[in-house]
């Protein structure tokens, strides 16, 4: 029983897992926009919603790039109920609560969450990561605490 102990901190530290809730087809050829609900593991009371382009095997065989989707996404967080602060990183690189790949090895698509102190928010930052180069596709959500918040 030694290695449970172990086993929880780690699955406790882990990103958030996103649940799909929404796809739009945008096209014949099966490219779809997908919604997906992304509740904060550590900030209770907050979800996010992003959206990201899901291209389809005709796309992929008609265009190459077989292995890689567009870094392109959107994001939206609110407050889904009372807000419970959890063990948060208050760095100003703040913290992944999020990760999917986007790419066989190299690109993924991560939303990242920031505290502003001073002004007591929550900023959302949903962005893409390439080990080659770097993506200036962006988009962020915020959630203001209004003192609500419990510890």
């Amino acid at each position: 029983m030694r290695w449970l102990a172990p086993l929880l901190v780690a699955l406790s530290a882990a990103p958030a897992l996103a649940e799909e809730v929404g796809r739009v087809g945008v096209d014949w050829t099966g490219n779809d926009i997908v919604i997906e609900a992304i509740p904060d593991p550590k900030v209770q009371g907050v979800t996010c919603h992003v959206a990201y382009f899901d291209r389809s095997v005709i796309d992929r065989l008609s265009n190459g790039n077989w292995f890689e989707d567009p870094s392109n996404s959107s994001i939206a967080c609110r407050q889904t109920g009372p807000l419970t602060l959890g063990d948060i990183d208050k760095s100003p690189g703040g913290e992944e609560v999020f990760s999917r790949s986007t790419s066989l090895i190299f690109k993924s698509l991560n939303v990242t969450r920031i505290f502003d102190q001073k002004n007591q928010v929550l900023i959302y930052l949903t962005h893409a990561n390439d080990l080659s180069q770097g993506s200036a596709k962006m988009s962020i959500s915020t959630v203001p605490l209004y003192g609500s918040v419990k510890n």
